[in-house]
């Protein structure tokens, strides 16, 4: 029943998504080890809500339009079951806010497929990942994924090479006015630290807990295995799946390096959300796939639950 509601893409699996988002957000702010009052929410963690569900909404437009997937719900469905899962990690607003333009920046990457205004894509995805990295600094690294597919699909254009640079740049430059007019300049050179946890006294379970690293060996062998039964499959989708795996790597080696109170595993929501639909979609009894999805929704509810506590 439950397989069958979310394997079409419909206005009502959005409503009962965002619903099912709202619920557990909240639950999660007034409930929570640092619950507050309702008066101390608005409006700035609405503003953070409507960023998490823009963010559930665009992973869905970037694989139905990008055929990372076939047409289904799936893919929401497994980015608002992770983000529940990690609940704890819903308090970093900035990694929210930072997380939502990637998603953005990774929609215009993935778009330079078709080779059509090549250096327009690469100038807007540069610019919303700078825009990224103003929330927050190692955003910076996904700099790696733009070069990553310039080289794939248009390596002989030398003036793509330089079109990160210019978007980069021009993010700054505005960002710069904006704070010498304001008086604000310290703002650099507070913000942009690129600190490492794993190399100052914390201990390596102080960057990384457990959760997170049975989570990140999960979707490691689930992408693998999905590499492997569509390996026969067109090179198209594979390339793409390749692309989303580099920026889920990118993301797991932000995670390893950053103390567990700054881990941005939310930004490998949707490389994971992806995998787990293309595995998902793969098991072809529907009896199972029901199993699976209540499997999961109960795993996300457990894990909720034990962090409320």
């Amino acid at each position: 029943m439950i397989s069958s509601f979310f394997g079409k893409t419909k206005p009502i699996n959005y409503i009962v998504l965002g619903v099912f988002l709202f619920l557990f957000y909240f639950a999660n702010i007034f409930f929570g080890p640092s619950g507050q009052k309702f008066s101390q929410i608005i409006p700035f963690e609405l503003l953070m809500f409507t960023a998490l569900l823009l963010s559930v909404f665009i992973t869905n437009q970037i694989v139905r339009k990008e055929k990372a997937t076939e047409s289904n719900s799936y893919t929401m469905v497994f980015f608002v079951l992770l983000a529940i899962s990690f609940s704890d990690h819903l308090g970093h607003q900035n990694i929210i806010f930072a997380n939502f333009f990637l998603l953005l920046a990774f929609w215009r990457v993935l778009s330079i497929k078709s080779i059509r205004n090549v250096k327009h894509k690469i100038f807007d995805a540069s610019m919303l990942i700078a825009t990224a990295s103003l929330f927050y600094d190692w955003s910076l690294a996904f700099m790696l994924l733009i070069f990553y597919v310039i080289g794939v699909y248009d390596r002989k254009t030398f003036k793509n090479w330089l079109v990160p640079v210019l978007g980069t740049a021009t993010v700054f430059v505005l960002t710069f006015t904006v704070l010498k007019l304001k008086g604000s300049l310290h703002f650099f050179a507070e913000h942009y630290q690129f600190s490492l946890g794993l190399f100052t006294d914390k201990s390596f379970f102080q960057v990384l807990d457990f959760k997170i690293l049975i989570y990140l060996i999960l979707i490691t062998i689930v992408s693998i295995t999905v590499f492997v039964r569509l390996r026969n499959v067109s090179g198209g989708k594979l390339l793409l799946l390749r692309i989303v795996f580099f920026t889920f790597l990118l993301a797991t080696v932000l995670i390893l390096f950053n103390p567990v109170d700054r881990s941005p595993v939310m930004i490998t929501f949707f490389p994971a959300s992806i995998f787990l639909t293309n595995y998902f979609e793969e098991i072809k009894k529907q009896n199972l796939q029901e199993v699976v999805l209540i499997g999961c929704l109960v795993l996300a509810s457990t894990l909720f639950v034990v962090h409320l506590n």
